[in-house]
Formats: structure tokens, sequence, C-alpha cells
């Protein structure tokens, strides 16, 4: 058994080039297009993002999170983990690589879960970046808690109806087509009575009620949206995977997703932490330049070490994924970072805003866009508290109550056993001694 830290040569030069054509290419699209990133991209846009697109494929690096058959690279949940760190501090990056949300989950289960017809019409174009998706899962009065979902699937013929209301289904403005999350069999358990649906954004009876934004964006101007399902058919074909199997499916989508999440948080938190580095050691006060302080350098030193433990843990995890091929075999730590993830975000971030003064709080600097992406964290794919639950049942699994009227490590007790243990040594000492 063996421990090792480094990346291999030829994929260390694969992240090079990503963090310079992030930087050289792809940027300037976030500083001068910032709120077009999952638009339909016409005119002069589209064909700056389709040239840096094509940039990505010839190198081998489009969609990398699907094997080689779907178009990429298989490399596996650490190196696109690895990727991800580099593409998050970006909002076109992971356009322009292929490995935007809600579109990566939504493309790794069609291509784990979806027949030949739904890959030709629903992946492929994903793939090759033609269309954005959407993913309508969460209800208003259930948030994400699938045992009180209330939106219905009923089989009618050759048909499903769909009816219900789905909040803050993502991406739904652009989308191409939904994957939306209903209720086919209330007989049975939420777990094995869900079902999964490909449908056209199009199709008759799917009425957005409305657009919904993030923090700071206008009214009706955000990219999700609150969905009536109104009477929605479809083909008896556009059902993923089989009945039942929703919930299976989403933990497959939902997996992966958080350790990418928590990649690109780990980029969030890397710039904010080289910004708060760079403006201490730039800026004086009271005779020395601010890196000087104690105080500042007690908060450098706690980003710092915050960042690196939660990365590591990130990456362990993700190595997790790729050597057991089974999301429900880690999710102890899947969880973990999940709910870590908001906390060391919004310490770093909040940090070097902090260490920035009156330039930091202003519209001058980017981390508005960093602290709403902290705060949506903690609630995208699960709210914080129910992974907190998650881990600590999952850790509670390897441990049993005490034997005895006492704790186990009770000192009494555990005297009384080293002297028995050391009485025993002593005799069979002499013994072998005589």
């Amino acid at each position: 058994m063996s421990w090792d830290f480094s990346t291999e040569p030829e994929f260390q030069a694969h992240l090079d080039w990503i963090r310079e054509f992030r930087r050289e290419q792809i940027e300037p699209l976030d500083l001068l297009y910032p709120q077009l990133a999952y638009h339909p991209l016409d005119g002069d846009l589209r064909a700056l993002v389709e040239s840096l697109k094509q940039q990505v494929k010839d190198r081998g690096l489009w969609a990398a999170h699907l094997g080689p058959e779907l178009g990429g690279q298989g490399f596996g949940q650490l190196k696109l983990g690895l990727i991800n760190e580099i593409l998050g501090g970006s909002n076109f990056a992971p356009i322009v690589f292929g490995t935007a949300a809600p579109d990566t989950g939504n493309a790794e289960i069609i291509a784990h879960y979806g027949t030949e017809a739904q890959k030709e019409k629903y992946l492929k174009p994903l793939l090759e970046g033609e269309c954005f998706s959407c993913f309508s899962m969460t209800e208003p009065h259930a948030g994400a808690d699938p045992k009180l979902f209330t939106t219905r699937a009923v089989r009618d013929g050759d048909e499903w109806v769909i009816n219900g209301r789905k909040y803050y289904s993502s991406n739904a403005r652009t989308s191409q087509f939904v994957i939306v999350m209903a209720v086919s069999n209330p007989d049975v358990s939420a777990y094995k009575g869900m079902s999964m649906f490909l449908i056209p954004s199009d199709t008759p009876g799917i009425e957005i009620e409305r657009h919904i934004g993030m923090l700071g964006e206008p009214a009706g101007d955000g990219m999700h949206a609150l969905i009536h399902y109104n009477n929605v058919r479809i083909p008896a074909e556009n059902l993923l995977g089989g009945e039942g199997m929703a919930f299976q499916i989403s933990q497959t989508r939902l997996g992966g997703g958080r350790v990418h999440h928590a990649m690109r948080s780990v980029g969030v938190c890397q710039r904010a932490l080289d910004m708060m580095c760079e403006r201490v050691l730039s800026r004086s006060t009271q005779g020395t330049i601010l890196a000087d302080k104690q105080m500042v350098q007690s908060d450098i030193a706690e980003s710092y070490a915050q960042l690196e433990m939660f990365r590591l843990l990130v990456l362990k995890t993700a190595w997790q994924i790729d050597q057991y091929h089974d999301y429900g075999r880690v999710k102890k730590d899947i969880s973990a970072i999940k709910f870590l993830m908001p906390k060391v975000l919004l310490d770093i971030v909040y940090r070097s805003m902090h260490a920035h003064g009156a330039l930091g709080v202003s519209n001058e600097m980017p981390f508005d866009e960093m602290w709403k992406y902290a705060a949506t964290m903690a609630v995208v794919d699960g709210p914080t508290e129910v992974h907190k639950v998650v881990v600590a049942k999952e850790v509670l699994k390897d441990y049993s109550p005490a034997s005895g009227e006492w704790p186990s490590q009770f000192l009494p007790d555990r005297r009384e056993w080293a002297r028995q243990v050391l009485a025993e040594r002593l005799e069979h000492a002499v013994a072998n001694n005589s």
C-alpha cells in the first residue's frame, strides 16, 4: 500500500493548459458578458464560445466526465475534480468545457439509464453543446424531501400524464428539455414509488408560473422557474430508466454533482485567498503593511488550513468513488463535503472581502457573486442539515453501546484490566526465565 499526492505529468500538462486557457481565453467573457453564460448564444458571443469549445474538443477535454463512447475521456471523479477546481473560477468555463450544471448530471443519468433512442434525442445534442437542459425535482411545499412530493405521473394507455408544481427548476428558462421527478405509485414508499421522465420544454401543459433569480437579480429575470405541469402528456417511452427508479437515478446524479460543486468551491476559495494575500501585501496602515498585522495573519492562516483540509477531503471522496464505483458506499464523505462546503466558502470569502475594506463590499470587486455562491451551496443538492444527519448516522454504524455499566474508557476499569494484563505477562516472563 502506498500514498501519493502527486499528479501524473501527462494529466498535469492538461491542468496547466486548462488554467492558462481559462485565465487568458475564457475570463474575458466573464467580465464582458457576466449574465449570459447560461443563455442561448447569438451573434458574436456564439462565435466566440463555439471557437473556445472547439479548442477544448481538440485537446480531448470536452465533457471529460463521460466515457469515450459518449465523446468524453472517462477521466473519473478524481481527475474531473481537479479540472473543476480550475473551472470554478469562471462562469463561462463549465459551458466551454461541457461540464456545466445541471447539464453534467443530466447527461450522466441519461448515459447510465437512457435508451438508445433517448440518448440520440436528448443526450447527443447535450454533449455537443447544442442545448441546455433542466432538472425539475423540488416542490414549493416540500423542498427536496421526496417523501412530501405530490407531483403525479399517471399511466394512460401508451402515455404518461403529469400534474403538479415544481419549484426552482434549474435552468428552465433556456432548456430544450426537462427531467422531471414525479410520484408514479403512491401506494409504496417514496423511494420506490417515483419515476423520472424526459420531456421537451415545448410540450403542451408545461406552464412557467414565474422565473426565479438568484440573490440580487431583478424579479422575473432569473434562470430557474416555478413550473406547473398541467396535464402534460408524454409518450410512454419518455420514462427514464424504469418505473419506480427515480430515487436510484437521483443518487447517481447527485453524488457526482456534489463532488463537482465542492471542487468548483475549492477554486472559488483559492481565488478569494489569492485576492486576500495580494491585498494585504499591497496596503499599509499605521506604519506597516496589512500583512504584518497579527489578526490579518490569523485570517490568512485560518483560510489556508481550512481550504487545504477541505480540498483533501474532497479529493479523497472523489478517489473513493473511482475506486468503488458505488456512490452509496461513499455517501458519508459525499455528505461531509456537502455540508462543509458553504462554511468554508463563507469563511474564506468573508475574510478576503473584509481585508479589502469598503472596496470589498463595492460592485467593483467580484465578492458579491462569490458570496451568493456560498449561500447557494448550503441549499442545493440537499440542505446542510440533512447531510449532517446522514454523516452522523453513517459514523454511528461503526459503533455500539458500552457493554457494561460504565463507558469502555472508564479509567478504574481500564486500570484493573491493565493490572491483569501486566500480571499475566510478568508470570509468563518469570516462568520462561526460571
